[in-house]
C-alpha cells in the first residue's frame, strides 16, 4: 500500500511539473499568477513547482509586469540554453542534421549530399554519423547536455523489434533495415552517448512526414486545430493524419502513406512499384518526368533547379510556357483531387502542404489546387477544411525530429533522461 501512495505522488508531482512547463513552453513569458488559471494548479502547487524548476535550471525569470495596484509580476519562461537537441532528417538528395537549444533555436548544422550513392543504409549511418560529430562538437556548457537525438525517415518505423526501430521503405529499396541498431553501433549511442561528456542520449527514430507534422502542429499552421493532415511533397509524397491532437499511426504505424493511394487504376508506374498512385503525378520527379514528356527541356538533372525551371518556364511566353503551364495545371488537379479524399475520408479541419517540392509549388498553384479540391470533394466537408501552406519552411522535418526527444521532456515536467544531469 505504501509503495502505490508513494508512486501516485510521484505521478502527481510529475504531472505538475509537466502541465506547468507546457504552457510556459508555448505560451510563455507568463507570472506565478497567470499560471494558475492556465493549469488548473493551486498556488501552492504553482509554487513549489516553479520553484524547483527554476533551481534546476530549466525556467528563468524574463522581467517582470506591473500589476494593478500590487507589486509588479515576475515573468516566467523556459531556459533555451538549458538543454539542447537534436533533429536529423533523412531526405532524398541529403541528410541534414541540426543543433537546437531547448527553445528550437538552431545552434550548428551539417548538411551531407547523398549524392549517387542514393540511400544505401550504411551510407546514410555515416552521412548521420559524420553530421552528428559535426553538430555535437558544440555542446558545452553555452547550450547545457543534450537531450537526445531525433531521426525523420522516408518509410514505415516499426518498434516492436528487439534492436530497437526498423524501417521499411519501399521506395527507397529499405526492407527491414534495422536503423536504429546500426546508429547505435556507428555513432556510438548505446552507453556513452554521442559527446565528450558521456551522458546518455535516446535515440527516437520515426517517418518524416510524422516529424513535419509535430513540428507544424506545435509551432506552425496547424497549431490550434485537433483534426488535420499535414501533407509532405517532395520527390516522394506522405502524409501525417492527426486526430484528437494525436497523430494516427494505425495497427503498425504505416497510417499516412497518402502518397501510395491510387489515384488512376492501371496509371504511372510508381517508385513502389505499383501503377497509379498519387506520388506518381504529384512528386517532384513525377512532375519533371511529365514536363519532360510533354516536351519540355530541363536544363538541370537537379529535382530542386528543375521544378523551379518548370515554374519559371510558366510565367513566360510562347509554346513551351504553355506546356509547362499544361503539366503545373494538371499537377494542381491531380494534388486537388488527393486532398479531396483526404477530406471525405479524414474531415480534418486543415490541411497543410509542405515538403521542399510542396514550398515551391505552392504559391503558384494553391488556388488551383483548392478549386480542385472543391471540385472532388463532398461540398459540406470541403467547405469546412482549410487548405494552406507550410509555414516552418524546409526545416520543418529537422525541427520535427528533435520534437520527439523534446516531447520525452516535456512529458517528463522537465525530467532529464537517465544519465543526463542538467547544470544551473
Amino acid at each position: 500500500m505504501g509503495g502505490y501512495d508513494r508512486r501516485t505522488v510521484r505521478d502527481l508531482r510529475r504531472s505538475n511539473r509537466a502541465a506547468v512547463l507546457r504552457r510556459l513552453y508555448f505560451e510563455g513569458p507568463l507570472s506565478r499568477q497567470e499560471l494558475g488559471p492556465a493549469t488548473g494548479l493551486s498556488s501552492g502547487s504553482i509554487s513549489n513547482v516553479v520553484t524547483e524548476l527554476l533551481a534546476e535550471g530549466v525556467l528563468e525569470e524574463a522581467g517582470s509586469v506591473g500589476s494593478d495596484g500590487g507589486r509588479p509580476r515576475t515573468l516566467l519562461r523556459v531556459a533555451p540554453g538549458s538543454a539542447c537537441l537534436v533533429g536529423v532528417d533523412v531526405g532524398e538528395t541529403r541528410v541534414r542534421v541540426e543543433l537546437f537549444d531547448l527553445m528550437l533555436t538552431e545552434v550548428a548544422r551539417s548538411e551531407q549530399p547523398l549524392d549517387d550513392g542514393g540511400h544505401d543504409a550504411s551510407l546514410v549511418v555515416r552521412l548521420i554519423e559524420k553530421g552528428l560529430a559535426t553538430v555535437l562538437a558544440r555542446v558545452g556548457p553555452s547550450t547545457g547536455p543534450l537531450l537526445g537525438v531525433g531521426v525523420g525517415v522516408p518509410g514505415i518505423v516499426e518498434r516492436r523489434t528487439p534492436g530497437g526501430a526498423v524501417v521499411h521503405g519501399q521506395t527507397i529499396g529499405w526492407d527491414a533495415v534495422p536503423l536504429e541498431a546500426m546508429l547505435r553501433d556507428s555513432a556510438g549511442l548505446p552507453e556513452g552517448g554521442p559527446h565528450a561528456e558521456g551522458n546518455r542520449a535516446p535515440l527516437h527514430i520515426d517517418n518524416g512526414a510524422k516529424t513535419l507534422g509535430q513540428a507544424e502542429m506545435w509551432f506552425g499552421a496547424g497549431r490550434g486545430a485537433r483534426d488535420a493532415v499535414i501533407a509532405l511533397i517532395g520527390s516522394g509524397v506522405g502524409a501525417c493524419v492527426v486526430t484528437g491532437g494525436e497523430p494516427y499511426g494505425g495497427a503498425s504505424s504505416g497510417a499516412g502513406e497518402w502518397g501510395h493511394t491510387v489515384l488512376t487504376v492501371g496509371g504511372r508506374r510508381c517508385r513502389c512499384g505499383a501503377r497509379g498512385c498519387l506520388e506518381a503525378y504529384v512528386g517532384a520527379a513525377a512532375v519533371i518526368d511529365r514536363w519532360r514528356e510533354a516536351g519540355g527541356r530541363p536544363g538541370s538533372d537537379d529535382e530542386e533547379s528543375a521544378l523551379a525551371e518548370l515554374l519559371a518556364t510558366a510565367r513566360g511566353e510562347g509554346t513551351r510556357a504553355r506546356i509547362a503551364a499544361a503539366v503545373l495545371a494538371g499537377t494542381a488537379e491531380y494534388l486537388g483531387a488527393g486532398i479531396a479524399d483526404l477530406v471525405n475520408l479524414f474531415n480534418p479541419e486543415r490541411i497543410v502542404i509542405g515538403g521542399w517540392a510542396g514550398l515551391l509549388l505552392g504559391p503558384q498553384l494553391l488556388p488551383a489546387v483548392r478549386a480542385a479540391t472543391d471540385a472532388y470533394a463532398l461540398r459540406y466537408p470541403a467547405a469546412r477544411t482549410a487548405v494552406e501552406l507550410c509555414r516552418l519552411g524546409p526545416d520543418a522535418v529537422t525541427v520535427g525530429a528533435a520534437t520527439l526527444p523534446l516531447r520525452r521532456f516535456l512529458d517528463a515536467g522537465g525530467s532529464p533522461p537517465p544519465g543526463v544531469a542538467l547544470s544551473v
